[in-house]
C-alpha cells in the first residue's frame, strides 16, 4: 500500500473488522438511528454512504487528467478486458454457482422456493458491476486513474443496454423495470460530481499543490471507508442475527465467485502484459458489484422480505472485506507486472 499513513493503514484489515464488529453491535443496539440513517436516501442511493464514499473518490479523482483520457485507445487491452469479463463470463458463472450451491450442494438445507430466490438475488449481483466502490479500491492500489475512469464510464454505458437483457433471460424473466432513477443518479453522484470537483481543484492548484492535498486526505479517504463499513453492517445487523445460517450459506458462493472472477481476470491481465496501474483495477472492477442495483431490482420483482433481497443484502456485507483482501493481494503482487510505460 501506499506510505504516508503510517500503523493505520498497515493495519486497515484490523480496522475493517473492528468497524464491522461496531456496525453489527450499534445496529443492534440502536436499530431505529440506523433506520433513520437508512431512510435518508434518493433514487434508492443511502445519502450519508453517497457522502463518505464521495470522500473516498475524490482524491482519486485529483489524478485524472482529461488529456490522459485520449491514451485510452492506444491501449485498449484493460478496456477489452474488464468488458469480457463483466458482460460474457461474471454474469453467467454467477447464475452457474447459484444453481450448483442451492439445487444441488445446499438442496436438503433451504426449501426449493427459497433456493430460487437465492439464485435470482446472486444473478442480480452478477449482472451488475461496480461503479462506485471500484474507484477506492483502484486508489488503494495507486491504479491509473484515467485508464480507471474510462473503465466505469464505458461499463456504465453497457450497462445501460444490457442488464435487462441478461437478466432477463438467466432469471426467465420476460420483462424487467430497470429503475433508472437509482442507475443515472448514482452515475451523477459517483463519477460525474467527483470527477467534476477534481478537475476544478487541478485548475486552480499547482501540481505540487495537488500532491500535497491528495496527502492530507488519505486518513479522511480511509476514515470515510471505515464508516461505511459500520453503516452498511448497522443497517443489515437484524439480518445478521436473525439469519446467520442463511446469510452464511449465500455467502459461500458469492465468496467463489469474487474470488474466482479475480483470479481469472488478474492472471488474463498477467498474460496480457497490462501495466499493473490497469491490470489491478481491471480485475478489481469485475470482482465489484453495483449493489444498489441489484437490491432495488430484487426487491421490484421480488419484495422487501424476499431470499433474492436477503442474497444481494449479503453481497453487499461480504463486498469490503473481500475488496480488501483482493487489494492486499495485488499490492503484494504488485512486481507480477510491468511497469506503466511498457503497457
Amino acid at each position: 500500500m501506499k506510505r504516508g499513513l503510517g500503523a493505520f493503514e498497515r493495519f486497515l484489515s484490523l480496522w475493517v473488522a473492528l468497524a464491522i464488529g461496531a456496525g453489527v453491535l450499534l445496529g443492534t443496539a440502536a436499530p431505529q438511528a440506523f433506520q433513520a440513517i437508512a431512510a435518508l436516501e434518493w433514487a434508492r442511493v443511502n445519502l450519508v454512504v453517497a457522502v463518505l464514499i464521495w470522500l473516498m473518490i475524490y482524491p482519486m479523482m485529483l489524478k485524472v487528467r482529461p488529456a490522459c483520457l485520449r491514451e485510452v485507445g492506444r491501449r485498449p487491452k484493460g478496456l477489452i478486458l474488464t468488458l469480457v469479463v463483466n458482460w460474457l463470463v461474471k454474469p453467467f458463472t454467477m447464475a452457474a454457482l447459484g444453481i450448483l450451491f442451492f439445487e444441488h450442494l445446499f438442496a436438503g438445507l433451504v426449501p426449493s422456493e427459497d433456493a430460487q430466490q437465492y439464485i435470482a438475488g446472486m444473478i442480480l449481483l452478477g449482472v451488475a458491476p461496480c461503479t462506485a466502490m471500484v474507484f477506492v479500491w483502484s486508489q488503494l492500489t495507486e491504479g491509473d486513474a484515467g485508464y480507471t475512469l474510462v473503465q466505469v464510464s464505458v461499463n456504465d454505458l453497457v450497462m445501460v443496454f444490457a442488464f435487462a437483457p441478461i437478466a432477463g433471460v438467466l432469471l426467465g424473466v420476460t420483462s424487467i423495470a430497470v429503475p433508472w432513477d437509482t442507475l443515472l443518479s448514482s452515475v451523477v453522484i459517483f463519477v460525474v460530481i467527483p470527477l467534476l470537483a477534481g478537475i476544478l481543484t487541478q485548475r486552480r492548484c499547482t501540481p505540487e499543490q495537488i500532491e500535497g492535498l491528495a496527502q492530507r486526505l488519505k486518513p479522511t479517504s480511509i476514515a470515510g471507508l471505515l464508516l461505511t463499513v459500520v453503516l452498511l453492517f448497522g443497517f443489515q445487523a437484524e439480518t445478521l442475527i436473525d439469519q446467520p445460517a442463511r446469510v452464511a450459506l449465500i455467502a459461500v458462493p458469492l465468496l467463489l465467485q469474487s474470488y474466482g472472477i479475480f483470479a481469472l481476470s488478474y492472471l488474463a491481465a498477467r498474460g496480457l502484459k497490462l501495466p499493473f496501474e490497469i491490470a489491478a483495477p481491471a480485475a478489481l472492477i469485475g470482482t465489484s458489484n453495483f449493489f444498489e442495483l441489484a437490491v432495488a431490482v430484487a426487491i421490484s420483482l421480488f419484495g422487501l422480505a424476499s431470499g433474492a433481497a436477503l442474497a444481494t443484502v449479503v453481497g453487499v456485507l461480504i463486498e469490503v472485506p473481500v475488496m480488501l483482501t483482493l487489494v492486499a493481494f495485488a499490492n503484494r503482487t504488485r512486481g507480477w507486472f510491468p511497469a506503466q510505460q511498457g503497457g
